[in-house]
């Protein structure tokens, strides 16, 4: 999904979380994390030129943008939209600690496309893409047109978190010591595969605090929430227009949570559950890439001959993709340049393909060349997952994903622990279970204890928060629409329901759902609670 820009886009917006590597982890229900008191709403919106030591009242300095960065990605200068308006960037100046406001600061790139109707501008509508690690930078531009109807009353704004792409990106490994990295196997079987796995995450850990040791206290959810409210104030809003995707609910679940009378129009797509602590959560989508998985193999058997893969029924064809995975494990095969398809890059390159059912003929391919001994297209998707691109360079997404997860979920697990859970993981999912379950190690000796365990989004008082769930979802299944509703409050979140394959709903381009999203954020039309479509 990386290896093209138009794959890599696509594992971004259309995607945006993955595994525990790319998964939202959460905040300790008690409120608790790295600023104290000022977790609760009242403390945050009373302290709130405290919080921002005067920096609400910067002006910002909007240019045309550049080409993308090699931490966002690379690539061209995004191009003009329809219309001929052209994209803007600029950096706001957020403090490094909210606690010492007076403090250092960190510069946070923006992006921004101009509303369409002046007269009618309601004000800027902010996004985030979700891993946490995607680039707002880079994404929005490939994707603005989807946006175009909503451009008609708003600015469309996004941006680079801290530690993501621009915005002072966390640094970890070089891409030569990454290529070593993601060819380790991540399912171990021996001893010494396990010890292996373990060197790599403790020597990750290390070359992260290393390179960016002053940044890792201060990437986590709280912090680009209190970010977000920042830019809210400099941009010259009176309330906060959000659309959040993947990842991107659970920060917009927080920023409710600190802030919910400065909630103004908000959709949270593709919904993480805030209910679930990162092990719940990595189980969870276990189950989902695995519902996924047998709707892409059903598929398969529904289109007889037309299909590539062999397999009578859905489990026939699930049981030669679980067949060539086993085999990868034993011998790779060869993949692009001197690299190897092995059976972590598969598993990674099938889940890439899974986030939207657009790419099902490129899984369906990869999976069938594989077999016959290349390995290019599957290695191609997971390049497109890891963020490297066709030059062997790699964004920051990983590093900055790492970061933030760490930063945020309180819990550690050892080898033994990690070894008790595999069954239950391996129930869930033949196929994504033990990469799931081995990937609860990803956290083990990072440098920065964790905030919580589940994030605190109770937002009471707030503005109608529309929770769009995707029955089809694999990466945030659908029940965490419902659970994020729930955590919001009574007359706070406001589901609705797409019955559909892949990551998200709004970009899937169904006319009911992006109607329905229109009517609120463009006239304030809240959809009836349980709306469906299909």
């Amino acid at each position: 999904m990386r290896t093209s820009p138009a794959l890599r886009t696509a594992a971004l917006a259309a995607a945006a979380t993955l595994f525990l590597p790319l998964t939202a982890c959460s905040k300790s229900s008690d409120g608790s994390g790295p600023a104290g008191a000022r977790n609760s709403p009242v403390a945050a919106n009373a302290a709130e030129a405290d919080d921002t030591g005067g920096l609400g009242s910067q002006k910002l300095t909007w240019k045309p943008c550049p080409a993308p960065s090699a931490a966002q990605g690379g690539g061209k200068a995004p191009s003009p939209l329809p219309g001929g308006t052209s994209w803007e960037c600029t950096f706001m100046n957020a403090p490094l600690d909210y606690a010492k406001p007076d403090g250092d600061t960190i510069r946070l790139a923006l992006i921004r496309a101009a509303a369409k109707d002046k007269n009618r501008r309601i004000g800027s509508l902010l996004f985030n893409f979700g891993g946490p690690g995607a680039s707002g930078v880079a994404t929005l531009p490939a994707f603005g047109t989807d946006y175009e109807k909503l451009r008609a009353r708003y600015d469309l704004v996004s941006f680079d978190p801290r530690g993501v792409g621009r915005s002072e990106g966390v640094k970890c490994e070089n891409d030569q010591q990454l290529d070593a990295r993601y060819e380790i196997d991540g399912t171990p079987d021996t001893s010494e595969e396990v010890n292996t796995l373990l060197k790599s995450t403790k020597t990750y850990a290390l070359a992260c605090k290393q390179h960016s040791g002053k940044q890792l206290p201060h990437v986590g959810t709280t912090d680009a929430a209190r970010d977000m409210d920042l830019m809210r104030q400099v941009l010259g809003d009176k309330k906060l227009y959000y659309f959040g995707i993947s990842y991107g609910t659970e920060l917009g679940g927080v920023y409710a949570h600190l802030f919910p009378k400065n909630v103004g129009r908000a959709v949270l797509d593709a919904v993480v559950d805030p209910t679930q602590d990162i092990e719940q959560a990595s189980l969870g989508q276990a189950k989902g890439f695995q519902l996924a998985l047998d709707n892409f193999t059903q598929d398969c058997v529904d289109r007889g001959d037309a299909c590539k893969l062999p397999g009578a029924t859905s489990k026939e064809v699930e049981q030669h993709i679980s067949g060539l995975l086993d085999r990868l494990e034993k011998k790779p095969v060869e993949g692009l340049g001197r690299r190897h398809l092995t059976e972590t890059l598969a598993t990674t390159g099938i889940a890439a393909a899974l986030y939207s059912k657009q790419t099902w003929p490129l899984l369906e391919q990869g999976i069938d060349e594989a077999d016959g001994g290349s390995g290019g297209l599957l290695l191609a998707l997971a390049d497109s997952l890891n963020g490297r691109s066709e030059n062997g360079r790699y964004d920051n997404s990983m590093a900055a994903n790492t970061a933030i997860n760490c930063a945020d979920s309180k819990q550690r697990f050892t080898s033994d622990q990690t070894k008790a859970k595999l069954p239950e993981f391996r129930s869930a999912s033949n196929v994504f279970g033990n990469y799931l379950g081995w990937s609860l190690l990803t956290c083990t000796g990072w440098p920065v204890a964790g905030a919580w365990k589940t994030p605190d989004v109770s937002a009471p008082g707030s503005a109608p928060i529309l929770v769009v769930g995707n029955t089809g979802d694999p990466a945030t299944p659908y029940a965490g629409a419902k659970a994020m509703a729930g955590a919001l409050g009574k007359g706070v979140g406001v589901t609705m329901t797409y019955e559909g394959q892949g990551h998200g709903a709004y970009n899937s381009g169904n006319a009911c759902v992006q109607k329905a999203v229109g009517g609120y954020l463009l006239d304030g039309k809240v959809p009836s609670a349980g709306t469906v479509c299909k």
